[in-house]
């Protein structure tokens, strides 16, 4: 069931938070040694909230619609009381003495907080299977890769275990696992949702996200962790941008095909947008951002990495020592870029009220696969399913995943983006994608 559902469910009194909340516990621990979802089941703490969610609601205090829900959090984000693995071995992470703001803001709004998810080590990871916990998997197919780095979160919706868990996104580990899983997944405009109590992995690059079963449910949960209230407007009218993926990064046709298909459904407005980003400089929109969160995944890890190498994945630790030799030139040339390429960015959103394009370019990959031939051509696993998300880490721009079609049974996304301000727009058109 929704947010909406349950918390209609709730009100009507067909059901309490403690029976939503022992069927979400129970459903964890059934499928967790399959998918892998949780790094952390918090059974007793999960039944005393659930138990006075309902104490609060026969008392007549209602905290709003997350109140009584189960949801997950990923284990990048503290806990007060919790340890903080981030995925890893490593003495990075620590017991947490005081929740996240975001996390006593789910509090706050009375959601119950079952259990911490899984992720790509460090958050440093698109595959979701780099991990000190193992690896994610995709309830679509568990050879599959769940996609990362918040693989866990984007699986415990797909599996319907919570309807609504947070992520990270720093360049598209909302947004990648959400379309490989068949989910919702959000990435407010930068710092929309405070990422105070939640571990960096590159700062200017970082968002805290959702991922939930539908898009009024993302909308929910916005409402309720975020700084700026989203007023609902209608979906008339809307000049839509299909940005061709094969502009920015090799994409398979069937993908591209599919997702297409499903934006021109919806009956908007729908105009191609060619040459994108249309300016002189040679190197790819991927390599101006891995440049800038290589220097900045160093700088958050470069304390500990020496000491605690033996302790870290060797995809992970060489990823993060090729941070180090990012110099103060490179940097500052790739942030230069990045400005840029956010005032042609904000050119197009002057022209277009949302821009359109698949989420992934492929679909779900098998575990540890690390190379899938496209196109004629062998592109590397990581890069590719980031090629279409991290342009809009680089602007700091709201970008929504929507579940529209399968491949072979497999899920793929269109992937939504606007101006920050526009967030009532966005979930407009998302929920026309998403019905049509």
């Amino acid at each position: 069931m929704t947010v909406a559902e349950l918390a209609r469910a709730l009100r009507r009194r067909e059901l309490t938070a403690t029976e939503i909340v022992d069927a979400a516990l129970r459903r964890a621990h059934e499928l967790n040694p399959t998918l892998n979802a949780f790094a952390l089941i918090d059974d007793e703490d999960a039944r005393a909230a659930a138990r006075n969610a309902d104490e609060q609601l026969a008392a007549g205090v209602d905290l709003g619609p997350l109140h009584g829900i189960p949801v997950a959090v990923k284990d990048l984000i503290d806990i007060a009381g919790l340890p903080t693995s981030c995925g890893s071995a490593t003495s990075f992470g620590a017991t947490a003495t005081e929740d996240a703001e975001v996390v006593r803001r789910l509090r706050a709004a009375g959601a119950v907080i079952i259990g911490k998810t899984t992720l790509h080590e460090f958050a440093y990871g698109a595959t979701g299977d780099r991990s000190v916990h193992g690896a994610a998997r995709n309830p679509a197919d568990p050879r599959r890769m769940s996609g990362g780095s918040s693989g866990g979160s984007a699986v415990a919706v797909a599996a319907g275990i919570v309807p609504i868990a947070l992520g990270t996104d720093t360049a598209g580990s909302v947004r990648v696992p959400a379309a490989l899983c068949g989910v919702v997944g959000f990435k407010p405009a930068y710092d929309a949702i405070p990422g105070a109590g939640v571990y960096p992995l590159a700062p200017t690059l970082d968002h805290v996200g959702l991922l939930t079963a539908t898009t009024g449910d993302a909308l929910l949960g916005y409402q309720a962790l975020g700084d700026s209230p989203v007023e609902p407007v209608p979906g008339d009218d809307v000049a839509v941008g299909w940005l061709r993926p094969e502009s920015v990064a090799v994409a398979d046709a069937k993908v591209v095909g599919l997702a297409r298909h499903a934006v021109l459904r919806t009956g908007f407005a729908v105009e191609v947008v060619d040459d994108f980003p249309k300016w002189e400089r040679t190197e790819s929109l991927f390599e101006i951002f891995s440049t800038l969160q290589s220097r900045e995944a160093f700088r958050v890890h470069e304390k500990h990495l020496e000491a605690d190498a033996g302790l870290i994945d060797p995809e992970v630790l060489a990823r993060l020592r090729k941070g180090r030799r990012v110099t103060d030139r490179d940097y500052a040339a790739a942030d230069a870029a990045r400005r840029e390429f956010r005032v042609l960015v904000d050119e197009l959103l002057s022209a277009y009220d949302v821009l359109a394009l698949p989420t992934a370019p492929i679909v779900a990959p098998v575990v540890g696969e690390r190379s899938v031939p496209v196109a004629g051509a062998d592109l590397e696993v990581r890069a590719a399913l980031l090629s279409l998300t991290s342009p809009w880490n680089l602007t700091g721009s709201p970008a929504l995943s929507v579940p529209v079609s399968r491949l072979d049974g497999l899920p793929v996304g269109v992937q939504l983006v606007t101006a920050p301000g526009r967030e009532g727009l966005l979930f407009a058109v998302a929920r026309q994608l998403e019905t049509r």
